[in-house]
């Protein structure tokens, strides 16, 4: 098997396995939050998010497999920021604890959450997100996909940023 097309491959499955990780630790919580009377704002992107966060993964391994250069420094360098953005991700999961999904839920009168990475910056999560596409991007040797998912992944990274401030200034009325 050509290295490239292992890498990519290989990414690609661990990358999957991880997110499909989250699916679930992402479900169990809304059904917890939905219980306890959590809203979702309309206006979401979520639907677009749902296909797309995968989608350019896939993408980007299928330009790797076909078009990626041997593995070298710049792959090494991709396993280091996928990991770094990981345990990012990871940091934010678990300071949010119960409240974290992929969804938009809001808790009537919980506090905002202004601790561990949130003490730092606003959306923790989503600078992992994007820097899990970056990794990704870097480790297969995506050059057209890599640029093009990170650019229109945070378009609706953007557009999820908006949702999400509105609906903790103002929260989503039942």
């Amino acid at each position: 098997m050509p290295a490239p097309l292992l890498v990519a491959s290989t990414s690609l499955l661990a990358v999957l396995l991880l997110m499909g990780a989250e699916l679930g630790v992402s479900r169990r919580h809304e059904a917890r939050l939905r219980a306890q009377g959590a809203l979702e704002p309309s206006g979401d992107v979520y639907r677009t998010m749902r296909w797309a966060y995968p989608g350019a993964f896939v993408v980007m391994a299928l330009e790797g497999a076909l078009f990626g250069p041997d593995p070298g420094r710049t792959t090494v360098a991709g396993v280091v920021v996928l990991g770094a953005s990981k345990l990012l991700k990871l940091w934010a999961i678990a300071v949010l604890g119960p409240r974290w999904t992929y969804r938009v839920l809001v808790l009537p009168g919980a506090p905002l959450v202004t601790h561990g990475p949130y003490a730092l910056v606003r959306h923790p999560n989503y600078i992992a997100v994007v820097g899990e596409l970056l990794g990704m991007a870097l480790l297969v040797g995506a050059r057209v996909a890599g640029p093009a998912t990170i650019v229109l992944f945070s378009l609706l990274l953007r557009a999820r940023i908006r949702v999400e401030d509105g609906a903790l200034r103002h929260p989503p009325c039942t």
